[in-house]
């Protein structure tokens, strides 16, 4: 791992391409090759798309997940381990079938959702409809993709932080007159803050970092309108062949990721010396 992290910064300052894989012939070009990416508007295009479709994501996985987790605490026990199976296949799921999957749904012609849409007689015929060649409808597929695989995870995680409230507080207040839902945002949600954050952090990395789902579903098209920053260092890299360009793309993201995760983490420490 230390070797692969040294390799790449060292290759981001470097004119290592095609040509470099045949004859082993490098330069050092210095802070060239990030000059080139921090000037090509398509990079800042692409951070733009990853940090809104991140925070998308991340609002939408927990939002879903600690809802599904309430849920959970309400279900009887059978009803709550049937809930538990179906939210452990989904999670267990490859990435790369999941997305073979969403993209059998949303197929153009025989696709079972664009068929559904069709029968609702709202959007007229969409059977058609290729969600993948169209900028926001190819978003709106992948996040959907996405949340689906991270919700159970977050909704594991925080129902196992839920059950371990006290309920003695919880009827306290019940007597005390306190609604169900001024419970749940002042005694559980303030209870789960921890694990809240700890999910979110967590869920930063790993959404800022998507790649499988948004190549394997639109590739970064149309016109790399879906492109994250992992899907143009990766067509940089590896279908320009500008590898040493790639390189420093992939440096530059990870001090991002670190700045964004870093104030979360602070939070989170916070949070742990509170308790």
């Amino acid at each position: 791992m230390l070797f692969r992290s040294v390799f790449l910064i060292y290759t981001s300052f470097t004119d290592f391409n095609q040509r470099t894989l045949f004859t082993g012939e490098v330069h050092g070009v210095g802070l060239q090759q990030y000059a080139n990416a921090l000037a090509d508007p398509q990079f800042w295009l692409s951070t733009l798309l990853t940090i809104g479709f991140t925070a998308a994501l991340v609002i939408g996985t927990l939002v879903i997940g600690v809802a599904v987790s309430e849920l959970m605490m309400r279900l009887g026990t059978v009803v709550r381990y049937i809930v538990t199976v179906v939210l452990i296949f989904a999670w267990g799921m490859p990435n790369v079938a999941s997305a073979q999957v969403w993209n059998w749904l949303f197929q153009p012609g025989y696709g079972i959702i664009n068929w559904l849409l069709t029968q609702l007689h709202i959007f007229g015929d969409v059977t058609q409809l290729s969600w993948a060649n169209n900028t926001w409808l190819g978003l709106a597929c992948i996040w959907m993709l996405i949340v689906w695989q991270a919700v159970p995870f977050i909704a594991f995680t925080t129902y196992a932080a839920q059950t371990q409230i006290d309920t003695s507080m919880l009827e306290a207040a019940r007597i005390d007159g306190a609604s169900e839902l001024r419970i749940y945002f002042t005694i559980v949600l303030d209870h789960l803050k921890p694990t809240i954050l700890l999910v979110t952090v967590l869920s930063i990395i790993w959404d800022f970092n998507v790649f499988n789902q948004i190549w394997l579903v639109t590739q970064g098209g149309p016109d790399n309108t879906t492109a994250t920053l992992g899907i143009w260092t990766y067509l940089t890299a590896f279908v320009s062949f500008k590898i040493g360009s790639g390189a420093a793309i992939a440096v530059i993201t990870t001090i991002m990721l670190v700045v964004i995760s870093g104030f979360y983490i602070r939070s989170l420490l916070r949070s742990g010396e509170d308790l």
